[in-house]
């Protein structure tokens, strides 16, 4: 990952300069490895690299020939190569760079540009010519980017990866919308992520079909290995995370055993082939807890049995309470679940940085479009059931994508995503939902499960079955059960019965419902304008017309199997 700050029509950006560079620092922990910058006209973009591929080229901002385009990215270009092949000699490449071919597919496609990337990003790229400035995020919004205006200065539009390079000059902020484009020249934003299962009121009927769903997340794996630098693992214990480990580890021996041909390219051919891609001998693995946590356990179990080398690292509930104001900070949030789960990625994620590991692949998005938070459990019918899915996966980006994205950036680590491949997102959503009900006789996400069962074939197991059919732990469930008790019984001891009952004038509405939110939101407000950059949050709560219980931890779901008393 890295860092873009970029203001467009700025009156007098010559002198603002200084304070661009200055708020672009504030976010120099994304992209620690070099800084750059692009002035003309009254426009300027700043950038803060995070080097993964193209290491000696890829310094941005990236320009053409004449440098009458500038291009600030964020992000990874998974099909990069194709791009380049298709695109012939019609474009003279100045780097590796796999974030390049943005400027060719601009000149090519115009604001529809993105439609023609697969991979995760923000962007924002400013024509010269036309003075123009378009900004686009990545379908889902895997990436984090925010945009902003100032009243103090009229016209002036601008943009960051992270809301605190912003909060200081804009009295307007948003989230920018995944799968969206901005175009200067209309002052709009306009959908152009548009696939076949947008819409939740649709129901979905194409029969399973669990090759297809191995196979699919298998490729997905692949392309996301595209790196030329040590990459690693993030390892719960948990089915999604450790699938995704398995097939990394497969990949990784494969990729090894390539011959690239002399390809200088990092990145996947038109048939899926991956080359170019730098590894260890054997994958690494990272896992965090409290000492004796359920994911430690299954964690090292799912290490031995793959292959990896495998990092375990332990926190304690004072090291965690004592990282909380940084984790909200860096995560730009008060909601209760994201912090809950946030901070023991935030304090593994920098031992990662430590041990010289600049990516990891993580398993963040498969409960969304599978179902697999056990309150689905209760969903009334298959209808029910996937239009809840579709609107889980339109607010990743308030929730888990925001949580992998800033808690690995805040230490200059990235954090890749397969399940949230756009091919396997359309291979998946499109499923008929009554495949994915849980039911007394499938347990949440069987077909997922199922499609990784390798028995009665001539294959070697992915995962050991105990995993394989592992019940779902929320993240911050399954670091240590006593985290989030921690956590509540500390919030009772900051918040008085009085203040509680009492919420700030300035919050108007989103009033917190428990202390633990309550104390979080005080800690949200000491780094932000609230006014500013409250509207810029969604909580994240179990499905209340379902009759579930408003916390969200998998605890309070009557069919864990450490499930609450109510």
């Amino acid at each position: 990952m890295c860092g873009i700050f970029a203001c467009h029509h700025h009156p007098d950006v010559i002198s603002f300069k200084p304070k661009a560079l200055q708020l672009s620092k504030l976010i120099r922990h994304r992209g620690p490895d070099w800084s750059g910058n692009f002035i003309k006209n009254k426009t300027i973009i700043a950038h803060e690299r995070l080097a993964i591929v193209g290491l000696d080229s890829g310094a941005q901002p990236l320009t053409n020939e004449d440098d009458t385009l500038a291009l600030g990215v964020n992000g990874e270009i998974y099909n990069h190569v194709i791009i380049r092949r298709q695109l012939g000699g019609s474009y003279k490449f100045k780097t590796q760079s796999d974030c390049e071919v943005i400027i060719p597919l601009y000149q090519k496609y115009d604001i529809d540009c993105p439609n023609y990337l697969d991979g995760m990003f923000a962007f924002v790229l400013y024509d010269a010519v036309k003075d123009r400035m378009i900004a686009s995020r990545d379908p889902i919004g895997i990436t984090s980017l925010y945009m902003g205006r100032a009243s103090t200065c009229p016209g002036a539009v601008f943009f960051a990866s992270e809301m605190k390079s912003l909060s200081e000059v804009c009295d307007d902020i948003i989230v920018f919308p995944p799968g969206h484009v901005y175009d200067s020249a209309t002052d709009k934003i306009t959908r152009y992520f548009n696939p076949s299962w947008w819409d939740g009121s649709r129901i979905p009927s194409t029969p399973l079909d669990y090759k297809a769903i191995r196979t699919t997340l298998e490729a997905a794996v692949r392309k996301r290995l595209m790196a030329e630098v040590p990459y690693g693992v993030l390892l719960s214990g948990g089915l999604d995370s450790s699938l995704i480990a398995s097939i990394a580890a497969r990949e990784t021996l494969k990729a090894q055993s390539l011959d690239i041909d002399g390809e200088t390219l990092t990145g996947v051919d038109e048939r899926g082939n991956l080359s170019g891609a730098a590894s260890w001998p054997r994958l690494h693995s990272y896992a965090v807890g409290l000492p004796g946590a359920p994911d430690l356990v299954a964690a090292q179990k799912v290490a031995k049995f793959i292959g990896t080398v495998h990092h375990e690292h332990t926190f304690t509930l004072q090291e965690g309470l004592d990282a909380l104001s940084d984790v909200i900070y860096h995560l730009e949030t008060y909601d209760v679940t994201t912090i809950r789960a946030s901070t023991p990625m935030y304090l593994l994620s920098r031992k990662i940085k430590a041990q010289g590991v600049k990516m990891v692949l993580s398993g963040e998005g498969s409960d969304e479009i599978f179902g697999g938070y056990l309150y689905f459990g209760a969903a009334p019918s298959k209808d029910d059931f996937h239009s809840e899915t579709v609107q889980r996966v339109k607010n990743l980006h308030f929730a888990d994508c925001l949580r992998a994205n800033k808690s690995t950036c805040a230490w200059g680590l990235e954090a890749r995503v397969p399940f949230l491949d756009k091919a396997f997102l359309e291979l998946v959503m499109n499923i008929d939902p009554a495949e994915k009900m849980i039911t007394k006789e499938r347990i949440e996400k069987y077909i997922l499960r199922k499609a990784f069962d390798t028995t009665g074939e001539d294959v070697k197991p992915y995962l050991p079955d105990e995993i394989l059919w592992r019940q779902k732990e929320q993240f911050s469930d399954g670091v240590g059960y006593s985290w989030i008790d921690c956590l509540k019984d500390t919030a009772e001891k900051f918040v008085s019965d009085e203040d509680f009952a009492n919420p700030k004038p300035k919050w108007g509405e989103d009033v917190p419902t428990t202390k633990e939110a309550y104390w979080y939101r005080c800690m949200f407000d000491e780094h932000f304008p609230s006014q500013t950059c409250a509207s810029t949050v969604m909580r994240w709560i179990p499905k209340a017309d379902w009759g579930c219980a408003e916390d969200p931890s998998g605890r309070y779901v009557k069919s864990h199997l450490s499930a609450v008393p109510q």
